[in-house]
């Protein structure tokens, strides 16, 4: 018996209904893993190198930030390589979520080493840094190729080591500060720079690195092709040696300065091919 079309209205309604009600479920459960991914945004480390402070990286703290990144960005001990990486590599332990290490500078020696044994660690981001292989330092790969002028600014300063022979600290000539460190700075601001800079030890410039975190961790340079301290040819050799995906601005040494922007976008490529 066939059933009149107004009684198998409302049935015929009821299945559209499951129809749509199932098919918007399965969007949104479909939907959910791709929300999963995004998750939290990692913490972003930011180390210093000498003759700077954590200062330095205040407008990239700012657009970090602003992109919903957390950011820590510690005070550099500056002392001697192994140290100081064991001082970065503390904050770390530190943090139980994702972490991109990013470095300037001397920097790039310490985060090389510190990120060794953390598997949060997701990224390794160099910006006018050393990312140097065992048994380098600072100084040596500084002058492996032309370019440097650092040796020849650089003003020595004993201080006292309790119950060692007295270490040796570098400081870069206030005269020549804004030529060797931050050509594209005005110099009004360099001025203070020179007067405020935090030394970098001669053990730690000179101190040998260990094994190499860029051999297992992926890595990000970016180049500045004016840097006056460590010769753009020595961190395209760094960066082709450790298979870092590369951007090069022109710039002086200290690009997270000059050039924030350029510094928070090399962080974000990082991130968004590594989450």
């Amino acid at each position: 018996m066939r059933v009149p079309v107004a009684r198998r209205l409302p049935a015929v309604l009821a299945a559209a209904v499951l129809l749509v009600v199932g098919a918007v479920s399965a969007q949104a459960t479909s939907h959910r893993p791709g929300q999963a991914e995004k998750g939290p945004k990692p913490t972003v480390v930011l180390v210093h190198g000498a003759f700077a402070d954590a200062s330095g990286f205040d407008d990239t703290i700012a657009l970090l930030q602003k992109a919903g990144f957390p950011v820590i960005a510690p005070a550099n001990p500056l002392r001697d390589t192994a140290g100081d990486a064991a001082y970065i590599s503390s904050v770390v332990d530190t943090i139980p979520g994702p972490v991109i290490l990013a470095a300037h500078s001397y920097g790039g020696i310490v985060i090389t080493n510190a990120a060794r044994g953390h598997a949060n660690v997701k990224a390794l981001v160099y910006m006018g840094a050393f990312a140097p292989d065992e048994g380098e330092s600072a100084l040596q790969l500084a002058g492996r190729f032309p370019g440097s002028e650092l040796a020849t600014a650089l003003i020595p300063r004993d201080y006292p080591v309790p119950g060692s022979t007295p270490g040796t600290d570098g400081y870069i000539d206030a005269a020549k500060f804004r030529a060797v460190f931050a050509a594209d700075l005005p110099a009004s601001r360099t001025r203070l720079m020179a007067v405020t800079q935090r030394p970098g030890s001669v053990q730690g410039l000179g101190g040998p690195s260990g094994a190499p975190a860029w051999k297992t961790v992926p890595s990000w340079y970016l180049i500045p092709t004016e840097d006056k301290v460590i010769p753009p040819a020595a961190q395209r050799f760094m960066a082709r040696r450790a298979g870092s995906k590369v951007t090069e601005i022109r710039s002086s040494h200290v690009v997270m300065i000059s050039h924030p922007e350029a510094a928070a976008k090399t962080i974000k490529a990082a991130y968004a091919a590594t989450r």
